[in-house]
């Protein structure tokens, strides 16, 4: 069996990887997204196991210790990773995987499956990133001023990426990321 592909797909707060992963999922056939564990605290709506798996500071940290991350990161205060164990099954099923993570996250998986594609996803302008952050009303004006600081250092990584999608039209860019995903892909008859 041919192993699936791993896709990252990485950006600032406010370019709407999420939203353009799930219309992803829904338009692309064997694909899966990886939820990401964290220690920050669930946002109205969200499920422990379904949007992130939440963990506390101290098994966060115990799992760091025990290599059970394929990388982490601290963003914002908080800290995410990705389950190694989760991830390499799925690609040893002949699934594609895909990674919504940040770009610390996401070049430390590039070191360590080289094999994996790298895809920004970012807004036609700052202000545009910061009307979607204001429009979730989830983050406090400090909050917001931080997330936009990091954009302002993420956007200059534009160019180590293999793909970048600009978030302009949530169904064009739908497409445009669809796109990728296929050109990765081996010929059907190989999987």
């Amino acid at each position: 069996m041919q192993p699936g592909s791993l896709f990252i797909i990485s950006g600032p707060s406010g370019a709407g990887k999420g939203t353009l992963v799930d219309r992803l999922v829904a338009r692309v056939p064997r694909l899966w997204v990886s939820v990401s564990a964290t220690t920050r605290l669930p946002r109205p709506g969200e499920v422990d196991g379904v949007d992130y798996v939440f963990l506390t500071p101290g098994e966060f940290e115990r799992r760091v210790e025990a290599g059970e991350f394929l990388e982490w990161a601290e963003v914002h205060g908080n800290r995410y990773g990705t389950l190694r164990s989760t991830v390499e099954e799925r690609l040893a099923e002949g699934v594609d995987v895909i990674l919504e993570i940040d770009p610390q996250g996401a070049f430390q998986v590039k070191e360590q499956m080289p094999e994996s594609v790298l895809v920004f996803i970012t807004a036609p302008s700052l202000g545009e990133l910061e009307r979607r952050i204001r429009h979730r009303g989830a983050e406090t004006d400090e909050q917001v001023r931080t997330r936009l600081e990091t954009a302002e250092r993420e956007l200059r990584l534009v160019g180590t990426y293999d793909h970048v999608v600009e978030n302009d039209d949530v169904v064009m860019a739908t497409e445009r990321l669809a796109g990728i995903v296929e050109s990765h892909r081996p010929y059907e008859g190989c999987r």
